[in-house]
């Protein structure tokens, strides 16, 4: 069209029925498309909100339902076809089309690649296959675990990111015995300062998680094909019932590549969400964009939600780049962090008590103010998240100084 729009009878495939996805197609019918849009998912559930899957489900604070974004009804009054249960095998570009597995065909004229990410494994010749080993990435991993989590269980937890400390938390208010083993220096080390990682290890002993770093697994050792034992790099052996393993995710970029649409480390992506195929864009944990001088992949709910949006307004002929503001939380016992901003790079953190518990770790790479780590200090998370958006960079000792308020700094 001559205005730059897409006509608004396009046919437009969305594969990946996650926070991504599941943004995407309501922004397309919120901006006014009234062509097809299909949404496709791998799973037999309607798209439903992940955080809590480790936390309140487990701990039966919510339920499978209430986890769904919207009913059912909600997609047919929205026009949104949604194919459950359907694995897509392959993108044909050429014919612009996405075959599945069950031998059907889908044609479109703009595509939207959200397929997430997966768990890292442990390979199979470490026990990695054996029965009682999970991951935590979605409702039939949490479904077939629940039933583990029962007072006195022994649960090994693998890996010292966010994922295996919210999973230790939960594990220990469950009352099960916990202990988690980190390959590196300390929790948290890749996303995280040091004075955050004392912090959580410091949270987590004062509720009997046991965190063992610079420690690793040899073997997990299996009685009748289930796990029994973890042999850990010091050469100790640990009796365990089940084994959570958390160590990363890989970006589901299979089907990009096989098509031809370039990768690196997920799917390359322009300001505006666009891949090296012009008809087809993606957006969520797989896709990887610019980020000042070079290219991020971000995994968080945030992300998916507004990366989602800005390619449903790039697929209409909308959009004016997409800027992502990053922000993350976790919730670990009576603890809330939220994060604003990446850290990468920092070369020095500042400290800011609060009340109580209370404090905050701001980190700076010279002066500038990258992002900040904020403990049960929702007010503080909130001002340092408009002066990061901001670009404003108080100096270190103005925030480690508890009588100047963070208000007046905006």
């Amino acid at each position: 069209m001559e205005d730059g729009r897409v006509d608004q009878a396009a046919r437009i495939v969305v594969i990946g029925a996650g926070q991504a996805g599941f943004s995407a197609c309501v922004k397309l019918r919120a901006l006014g498309h009234t062509g097809s849009i299909t949404l496709i998912g791998d799973e037999s559930h309607p798209p439903y909100q992940r955080p809590p899957l480790s936390k309140g489900l487990l701990l039966g604070e919510t339920t499978e339902e209430r986890l769904y974004f919207r009913p059912l009804s909600f997609y047919a009054e929205k026009g949104i076809e949604l194919r459950l249960s359907s694995t897509v095998q392959a993108i044909e570009r050429s014919a612009r089309k996405v075959r599945l597995a069950d031998g059907s065909e889908v044609a479109y004229d703009r595509l939207l690649l959200a397929t997430g990410a997966r768990p890292r494994v442990l390979p199979a010749e470490i026990g990695g296959e054996l029965g009682g080993v999970f991951h935590v990435r979605n409702l039939v991993d949490i479904n077939s675990m629940a039933n583990r989590f029962r007072e006195g269980q022994r649960v090994l937890i693998i890996g010292g990111g966010y994922i295996g400390l919210e999973a230790a938390a939960v594990s220990s208010k469950l009352g099960l015995q916990v202990t988690l083993v980190e390959a590196s220096d300390r929790i948290l080390q890749r996303v995280a300062s040091p004075e955050t990682s004392q912090f959580f290890r410091e949270l987590h002993a004062s509720h009997n998680v046991t965190v063992l770093e610079e420690t690793g697994i040899r073997r997990l050792m299996g009685e009748d094909g289930h796990v029994r034992a973890a042999e850990l790099s010091d050469g100790s052996v640990r009796p365990v019932d089940f084994v959570i393993v958390g160590i990363g995710v890989h970006p589901n970029a299979e089907l990009a590549r096989d098509a031809g649409i370039e990768v690196d480390n997920g799917i390359v992506v322009d300001a505006d969400c666009r891949t090296s195929d012009p008809d087809v864009f993606a957006a969520g944990d797989c896709a990887s964009f610019p980020w000042k001088a070079g290219r991020i992949r971000l995994e968080s709910v945030g992300n998916a939600i507004d990366q989602g949006e800005a390619a449903a307004k790039a697929m209409l002929g909308e959009s004016a780049g997409y800027l992502a503001k990053p922000w993350f939380w976790s919730d670990q016992f009576d603890v809330k962090l939220q994060i604003a901003g990446l850290s990468t790079g920092y070369d020095r953190v500042a400290t800011r008590h609060g009340a109580g518990n209370a404090v905050s770790y701001w980190y700076y790479r010279g002066d500038e103010l990258l992002a900040v780590d904020a403990m049960n200090d929702s007010r503080v998370y909130m001002a340092a998240k408009r002066l990061i958006e901001a670009g404003k960079s108080p100096p270190p000792h103005v925030i480690a100084d508890t009588t100047v308020d963070l208000k007046s700094l905006l």
